[in-house]
């Protein structure tokens, strides 16, 4: 058997996000949504996701790119995921490779990987020189026979919308992601600055659902928002879960998130997931409270391209 790694291609679509449901199930992937990936990268991430290809299948997978909406230069990132059916076969060491000599290419001093907290794959991260960081899990809620806490009245001068009811202009949504992501606990910093991207990136991304996202809004602007991410199946994550600096303390974000949660079991969704660092003991109990329990963790994991790396 020959094992051979290579830069995605369109049609790849489909086997690329059947091997990523098959290694991580919490994490939504479809043929569009890789697609979409490919076709909307913006160019300074340098996106260039890569396949493992043994005779003819694909059999694993990466994301690989460069941090380009962290103030830090040089910080790249490569996400392996390998069918769990056909590990063994050195389809991940020849994707890490090729992954590290295409970043030290585009000028990376470093490298970050989300590794899933088993000792098999947390060994291979270590052999290759990542040390690890921070944790992070993964939770899912089952929306069949789960039961959600009820409803709660927004309280006074505080009204629940819609992401659809912000179709026409949805800057304001940017700007509060934007605050709320540069709040998150991470290893890399993040900064949203680039509106239009955004639009492009998120707010038209194929998994997002306008629908089933919901927002908080006060004094006329949105505070408190939980954006939702579908499949078009049976299967919702949350995108993102934030709360406006000033508006924290209130129980904003618990309200949008049971609101959404709520309509979108009544639009047939089963399953919820949602992601959480391991050391945002907030965001963790509020995500206990709707009944999310743990499925899987992953641990980022990082390594320095030293000088010979980078010239090579």
């Amino acid at each position: 058997m020959t094992v051979i790694v290579r830069a995605l291609r369109p049609e790849d679509a489909a086997a690329f996000a059947r091997v990523r449901r098959a290694a991580l199930p919490a994490m939504l992937a479809t043929a569009e949504s890789v697609a979409f990936d490919l076709a909307h990268a913006h160019p300074d991430a340098r996106y260039r996701p890569l396949v493992a290809e043994a005779d003819g299948e694909v059999v694993g997978t990466a994301q690989v790119g460069i941090a380009y909406d962290s103030p830090d230069p040089g910080q790249g990132y490569v996400n392996v995921y390998v069918d769990p059916g056909r590990t063994g076969r050195g389809a991940g060491s020849l994707i890490v490779r090729a992954a590290e000599e295409y970043l030290a290419g585009e000028g990376a001093v470093a490298v970050y990987s989300w590794v899933l907290d088993t000792p098999r794959d947390r060994a291979f991260a270590a052999r290759r020189g990542y040390r690890a960081s921070r944790p992070a899990h993964f939770l899912r809620l089952d929306l069949t026979h789960g039961t959600l806490p009820p409803l709660a009245a927004p309280p006074a001068g505080v009204t629940l919308r819609t992401g659809a009811d912000f179709a026409d202009d949805p800057r304001p949504l940017f700007d509060l992601d934007a605050e709320t992501v540069s709040d998150e606990p991470s290893d890399v910093a993040t900064e949203f600055t680039d509106y239009e991207h955004w639009l492009d990136e998120t707010w038209h991304h194929p998994l997002t659902d306008h629908e089933l996202t919901s927002v908080a809004v006060a004094d006329g602007r949105p505070v408190a928002f939980s954006l939702a991410r579908t499949d078009d199946e049976t299967r919702y994550t949350s995108g993102m879960t934030g709360t406006a600096r000033e508006f924290r303390g209130r129980g904003l974000a618990k309200l949008a998130k049971n609101d959404s949660l709520h309509r979108a079991r009544e639009a047939g969704v089963t399953e919820a997931f949602t992601g959480n660092d391991a050391g945002n003991g907030p965001m963790l109990a509020i995500n206990e409270w709707f009944g999310y329990e743990i499925c899987a963790t992953e641990v980022r994991h990082v390594r320095t391209l030293i000088r010979d790396d980078r010239d090579s």
